[in-house]
């Protein structure tokens, strides 16, 4: 099961093109992502199979002198083999993946190819 942490810091040292790296199964992104879908009860953490959660970095905007508005595609697998995805909105610094709160959307339907 995944475990929130009380941490924020950010998860790796920093690319200096793309800010700090909040990604990760166990990282930020994923945990503050997994925090708002069970708050609205979407799905319950001892359901997801926490060795296949991926989370992928989309975008990442410089927009301060250490500030960063990132983009991340969240996928939980559950334990019954269904994914659940979401993308998490955020700003970061080298120092704390919280520099504002996140902002989650759920996809309800992907359309297309799929990678």
């Amino acid at each position: 099961m995944l475990a929130v942490s009380a941490s924020t810091a950010a998860q790796s040292l920093p690319n200096r093109t793309n800010g700090p790296d909040c990604g990760g199964s166990g990282h930020w992104a994923a945990m503050m992502t997994l925090v708002h879908m069970k708050n609205a009860g979407l799905i319950k953490p001892q359901d997801i199979d926490p060795s296949k959660t991926r989370t992928e970095r989309l975008a990442s905007e410089k927009i301060g002198k250490d500030l960063w508005h990132q983009v991340y595609l969240v996928s939980f697998t559950m334990k019954s083999g269904e994914t659940v995805q979401a993308i998490a909105v955020h700003d970061a610094s080298n120092e704390e993946c919280s520099m504002s709160g996140a902002d989650v959307f759920v996809i309800s339907k992907h359309l297309g190819s799929q990678r």
